[in-house]
């Protein structure tokens, strides 16, 4: 027990003493790099590029980090990003040996001590024209100054929706120095593209690279090369949320649009569907025009919508033309020949279209109009029955008139009774031949009236198919254009 205690006792000692050290290299350490820093800075200025030839360039590594993408504003044109931006440069007046502070290889100081590149975002978007953030820089014992600062740029991005929802953006971040000419600062590429490793990823953008150009400009103003470094942002856009939002409901409502001629015409609700339908796009296209820049280029799912509302307003006005033809009454003219063979004989069998009021169950409606048939005949034959003795007795009534004026006086009472029998005769006659006439009108009539419902009809059938296969092929070829 004693040894086991002896040895714990030595080891925290031990440990004791290391700790006992290092606060004592730290302290050497911090008493140091208060010397260094106060040698260093005593005759520093920061206002001057820290070169000792002033025709020698200042070379500054750009290297750009994106982190996140806060949003992309499409209709003002606008991209907001959060970036790490490093930039990296030799000052001339900024080394120390490292041996003689006790190995001190490095120090941390505020960024607004030393000089700094005004190096900006070119196509710069935001009202704020702040300073960039302060935080510390990395100053090495040979010069080399290291400067990581966060910020949140706003840049203008030329954005084009022609393709909305299933667009692809590029938007350029070029960066550059505002006042020094590229014989003064040349800026160099830190790596071929922006770093992504640390991307947080985005619910509606994926990013399919950042690869960064250098470029070197001279500007109609002076004579000296301007340097700077273009990154692009290569977007594409997550379409499933407009799929299901903005799209798919499109092409639900257009199927709709082909059903209002499937629609009765005696139910009153053809038109007014083809309106609701109408009016419906008109609430979605307005969305979409709300998310979108007021440009030349009408995004994809615009069309649609365009294409899809002219549809439905040609359905419209086909359906109030049709309704017209269904309502015709007797005053209307008769069916035209052409279109009683067009129509009534060849189309109707096409689209299956029955008689007014006839269904699939046709076999039972046969038999009804047989029995109908045959009620028919039996009505006639009773009629012709009826109508033969008053027939004969009107012409024993003329008979009798002639032999009337052959008499001279004889039984004048008895042919008295007889003649008024037979005007009573005479009045019936006519007045059933009066209805027979009013109830073959009647018939005519009703049957020209069926014949242009059934015209109607076989037209709903037509336009129906029609549009039904406008909508598909629509629907085929946003789809295919998309992909």
């Amino acid at each position: 027990m004693k040894r086991k205690s002896l040895s714990s006792f030595y080891v925290s000692l031990g440990l004791l003493f290391t700790a006992v050290i290092l606060k004592a290299v730290e302290s050497a350490k911090g008493k140091y790099a208060h010397m260094l820093f106060n040698k260093l800075f005593e005759d520093y200025s920061n206002a001057l590029r820290p070169v000792e030839d002033t025709d020698k360039v200042l070379n500054v590594t750009l290297q750009i980090t994106l982190s996140q993408i806060k949003d992309m504003d499409e209709r003002n044109q606008i991209l907001s990003a959060y970036l790490w931006i490093r930039q990296s440069w030799y000052d001339a007046y900024l080394k120390w040996d490292k041996d003689k502070y006790d190995g001190l290889d490095s120090i941390r100081i505020p960024s607004n001590l030393v000089w700094r590149p005004d190096i900006v975002l070119y196509n710069k978007a935001d009202d704020d024209f702040s300073e960039p953030v302060n935080t510390n820089v990395v100053l090495r014992y040979d010069g080399k100054i290291t400067w990581d600062a966060p910020a949140i740029t706003k840049s203008s991005c030329v954005v084009d929706v022609s393709y909305f929802p299933f667009d692809s953006q590029q938007c350029n971040l070029t960066f550059g120095s505002w006042t020094y000419n590229g014989n003064q600062v040349d800026i160099i590429n830190s790596l071929d593209s922006g770093d992504l490793s640390d991307f947080v990823e985005d619910v509606e953008w994926e990013i399919h690279g950042m690869p960064a150009v250098k470029n070197v400009i001279t500007y109609g103003c002076c004579s000296e090369p301007y340097p700077d470094v273009t990154f692009t942002l290569i977007l594409k856009r997550k379409s499933s949320f407009y799929i299901f939002n903005l799209l798919l409901p499109c092409i639900l409502i257009s199927f709709l649009a082909p059903l209002g001629f499937y629609l009765p015409a005696d139910s009153g609700e053809k038109v007014s569907l083809g309106v609701t339908v109408l009016l419906a796009l008109t609430v979605f296209q307005l969305m979409v025009a709300e998310i979108m820049p007021p440009s030349e280029n009408v995004p994809l799912i615009g069309k649609y919508y365009i294409a899809t509302m002219t549809m439905i307003t040609a359905s419209t006005a086909l359906t109030i033309i049709i309704m017209n033809l269904h309502h015709c009454g007797s005053e209307a003219k008769p069916v035209p020949q052409w279109a009683r063979v067009v129509i009534l004989d060849y189309m109707s069998k096409i689209f299956f279209v029955y008689d007014v009021g006839e269904n699939c169950t046709s076999p039972k409606r046969e038999k009804e109009e047989e029995r109908g048939f045959e009620r028919d005949d039996g009505c006639q034959r009773r009629h012709k029955e009826i109508r033969s003795p008053l027939s004969n007795r009107n012409d024993d009534c003329n008979l009798r008139e002639k032999l009337n004026g052959n008499l001279n006086g004889v039984h004048d009472v008895n042919v008295r009774e007889t003649v008024n029998c037979c005007s009573c005769y005479k009045m019936l006659i006519k007045n059933i031949e009066y209805i027979a006439n009013c109830i073959r009108d009647h018939k005519a009539n009703r049957a020209k009236g069926i014949e242009w419902k059934k015209v109607a009809k076989v037209m709903d059938r037509f336009f129906m198919w029609i549009f039904f296969v406008m909508v598909f092929f629509m629907s085929v070829l946003i789809i295919g254009k998309a992909a």
